[in-house]
C-alpha cells in the first residue's frame, strides 16, 4: 500500500526519472541477494568491532567525569578529604561539575564537525588521550582554582565523544536498530556507577600511600588507564562503511550491502566532509529544538539527582566510611537491568519510541513527588533514589534511538547531535547547583520539588516532539515490523523503506489515518 506524502507531486516527478529507479532496483537486488544467514554474519562482524569497544569508551568517559561525586565523600570529615585539602565548601565544590559542563557545551559542536574530515578513529583516540592526560593532572591540584581550571579543560577534551559515536553509528546501523547500540553505551555507562564506586572503595585504602590522599590516587589511576585505552581506540575503532580500513575486515560486497540497507537519510562514506546546507536545514527544523528542550529539562533533574546521590546515600547513615561507597551500587545495578530490558523491548517494536519515552519520563516525576510529599523513612528515600536513577537512565535508550530517525546526512547528523547534546548539557550546569547546603534542613525537599516541576515540563516537551515526528516514527515502527515478518520467513526485507525527506502521512490531525494500518 502506498501512503500519501507531504510532497507527493514532487515524489511522483522523481519516480518518473529513470536514474533513481534503476539505482533503487539495483539496491533492492543487492539486498535480496543476501540470505538471513549472510545478513547475520555481516552484522555480527560489525557488532564485534563496535559493541564492546563503544561500551568501554562510554564507561571510561562516565567514570572519569562522575568520579568527582564519589571523590567528594572519600574520607569525608577527615583532613585528607578533598574539601579539606583544597579549602572548599560543599557549594563551591558543586562548581566542579558545572564548570565541566560549561566547557563541554562550548566545544561539543566544533569537535563533532571535525569527525568526518579527521575520521572517527583518529578523532576519538585524540579525545580519549587528551582527557586522560588532563584527568591524571587532577591529582596535582593544590587549590580550588586549579581544580576548576582542570575541570574546564576536561570538558573541552571530552567534548564530542558521545555525539561523535552516535553520528558514526547512524552510518552503520538503521534507526530501528539503534536501541540495541544505545543500550550498550548507556548500559556500560550505568555499570560505571558500580565500577566507580568499587574503585573509590578500593582506592580509599591507598590513602596516604606515597604521601598522596586517596582522592588524588583516584584521579591519577583513572587518568593513566584512559591514556592507555586511547591506543586501543586508534587500533580497533572502525571509520566509515567504505573506508580503506573497513575493507580489511569486510568484503566489498558486504560494504555495499551495509550501506544499501540503510535508510535514505543515513550518513554515507561518499558524503562531503562538510555541508553548509545540512547545517542550515538542521537550524530551521523545529524538531531540533523540540528534542533539545526535552533533553535540557530531563538532564536538569537527572544530573541533580546523580550528582547528589552519593551524598544522599552517605547522609542516610546506613554505612560508615569507606563502605558508604558501596551504597551507590544498587542504583546503578537497577539501571543496568532496566536498560537491558529496554533494548530488547525496543527491538520488538511493540510501541513507537516516543510512546515508550513518555512512559520512562513519568517514573522520575512520580518518584520526585513521592520524595517531596510522602517519604520520611531512610529506607523509603533510598529505594526512591534507586528507582529515580533507574528511570532517568532508561529514558535515554528510546530517546536517542528516536532522535536518529529524523537526522539528515553526515554533516547534518554530526551537527544536530552535537548542537542538541551541548545545549542539552545546560541541565548539567544547573543541576548540581540545585542541592545547596541551605536546603539540607528539610531533607532537600525544595530541590526535589523543583525537579518534579521540571520533569513535568519535560513531559510537555516530549509530547511536542512526538507530534513533530509522529509520521516518521510510525513509519519506522511499520517498516521494523515488516522486516521482522520477513526475517521469520527466512527472507531479507527489500521493499520501500522509511521516508524522511518526504514523509508519509499516517495521521489526520492527532488521529491515525484509517489507511495507516498496524502491521
Amino acid at each position: 500500500m502506498e501512503y500519501p506524502t507531504k510532497a507527493m507531486t514532487v515524489n511522483d516527478d522523481r519516480e518518473s526519472i529513470p536514474g533513481p529507479n534503476l539505482e533503487d532496483e539495483r539496491r533492492k537486488a543487492l539486498l535480496r541477494s543476501f540470505t538471513p544467514e549472510d545478513d547475520k554474519r555481516t552484522r555480527r562482524k560489525i557488532d564485534r568491532r563496535f559493541l564492546v569497544l563503544i561500551g568501554m569508551m562510554y564507561i571510561i568517559k562516565t567514570i572519569d567525569y562522575t568520579n568527582a561525586a564519589n571523590v567528594k565523600v572519600l574520607q569525608v570529615g577527615d583532613d585528607r578529604n578533598i574539601l579539606k585539602e583544597l579549602n572548599m565548601t560543599s557549594d563551591q565544590y558543586n562548581w566542579v561539575q558545572s564548570i565541566y559542563f560549561i566547557s563541554y557545551i562550548d566545544f561539543e559542536v566544533p569537535s563533532n564537525l571535525l569527525l568526518k574530515r579527521l575520521t572517527p578513529r583518529l578523532w576519538q583516540s585524540r579525545i580519549m588521550l587528551s582527557w586522560g592526560v588532563v584527568l591524571a593532572c587532577h591529582a596535582a591540584a593544590q587549590n580550588k582554582e586549579a581544580l576548576w581550571a582542570l575541570r574546564f579543560l576536561l570538558g573541552m577534551c571530552e567534548a564530542g565523544l558521545f555525539p561523535g559515536l552516535a553520528a558514526q553509528l547512524c552510518g552503520w546501523y538503521r534507526s530501528d536498530e539503534m536501541g540495541k547500540h544505545i543500550m550498550w553505551m548507556f548500559g556500560f555507562q550505568n555499570t560505571s556507577g558500580i565500577v566507580g564506586s568499587l574503585l573509590a572503595y578500593a582506592t580509599s585504602y591507598m590513602n596516604g600511600l606515597c604521601g598522596m590522599s586517596a582522592w588524588r590516587w583516584v584521579y591519577l589511576l583513572e587518568g593513566l588507564f584512559t591514556i592507555l585505552f586511547a591506543g586501543v581506540i586508534y587500533l580497533v575503532l572502525p571509520d566509515w562503511t567504505k573506508s580503506a580500513l573497513t575493507g580489511k575486515w569486510l568484503t566489498e560486497r558486504e560494504q555495499e550491502y551495509v550501506e544499501a540497507r540503510l535508510s535514505e537519510n543515513a550518513p554515507k562514506t561518499s558524503d562531503s566532509d562538510f555541508s553548509k546546507d545540512e547545517v542550515i536545514a538542521s537550524l530551521n527544523d523545529p524538531r531540533t529544538y523540540a528534542f533539545m528542550l526535552s533533553q535540557v529539562l530531563v538532564n536538569f533533574s537527572g544530573y541533580a539527582l546523580t550528582w547528589e546521590l552519593p551524598t544522599i546515600t552517605t547522609s542516610l547513615g546506613f554505612a560508615g566510611l569507606p563502605r558508604n561507597q558501596l551504597l551507590n551500587i544498587p542504583p546503578s545495578a537497577a539501571a543496568v537491568l532496566a536498560i537491558i530490558f529496554s533494548g530488547w523491548f525496543l527491538k520488538q517494536a511493540y510501541l513507537t519510541r516516543p510512546a515508550y519515552t513518555m512512559f520512562c519520563i513519568m517514573g522520575p516525576m512520580l518518584l520526585f513527588f513521592i520524595l517531596l510529599t510522602v517519604l520520611t523513612s531512610r529506607v523509603g528515600i533510598y529505594i526512591a533514589c534507586v528507582l529515580g536513577n533507574m528511570f532517568y537512565s532508561v529514558y535515554f535508550i528510546p530517546f536517542w534511538a528516536w532522535r536518529t530517525s529524523s537526522l539528515k546526512g553526515t554533516t547534518g547528523a554530526a551537527f544536530t547531535l552535537a548542537f542538541q547534546s551541548c545545549v542539552g548539557q545546560v541541565g548539567g550546569v544547573i543541576g548540581p547547583q540545585l542541592f545547596q547546603s541551605r536546603f539540607a534542613y528539610n531533607g532537600y525537599k525544595t530541590p526535589f520539588a523543583i525537579c518534579a516541576g521540571v520533569i513535568g515540563a519535560a513531559c510537555v516537551a516530549n509530547g511536542w516532539t512526538w507530534w513533530l515526528t509522529r509520521n516518521v516514527e510510525w513509519d519506522v515502527r511499520r517498516i521494523r515490523r515488516l522486516r521482522i515478518q520477513e526475517q521469520r520467513q527466512g527472507r531479507i526485507y527489500a521493499d520501500d523503506d522509511v521516508r524522511v525527506y518526504e514523509e508519509r502521512e499516517f495521521y489526520q490531525g492527532i488521529k491515525k489515518s484509517p489507511t495507516a494500518g498496524d502491521v
